[in-house]
């Protein structure tokens, strides 16, 4: 699947499914509720904290999952193609970052 045809998914899920988008600060928060799940997973299963019995069964890819469809409703809801966007921010990526990693002693 492609990030278009994701956007398109999830563009004909919320006006069949889902009856409308909620708005865009509504969204925003579920954003930040679910890269916090994200966060909790990763830091208790891959930090120092320890697991709690009741999050050793979540899903860490169910998750990223839920992050990646809200990412995409504030995409759509707001017009922003995201192949277009992300191919954009490759190429900056490649010209602003074209040595620096490369000369990162931290890194080596």
């Amino acid at each position: 699947m492609t990030l278009k045809d994701a956007q398109t998914t999830v563009d004909d899920w919320i006006k069949t499914i889902g009856v409308r988008y909620f708005n865009e600060l509504t969204n925003m928060a579920q954003l930040t509720e679910e890269v916090g799940e994200v966060a909790r997973i990763i830091a208790r299963r891959y930090g120092e904290q320890s697991e709690k019995e009741s999050d050793k069964n979540k899903d860490l890819g169910d998750e990223l999952a839920d992050v990646l469809w809200v990412l995409i409703c504030l995409a759509n809801q707001t017009g922003v193609d995201l192949t277009e966007a992300f191919q954009k921010n490759l190429e900056k990526k490649n010209i602003r970052d074209a040595t620096r990693h490369l000369t990162n002693e931290k890194l080596t």
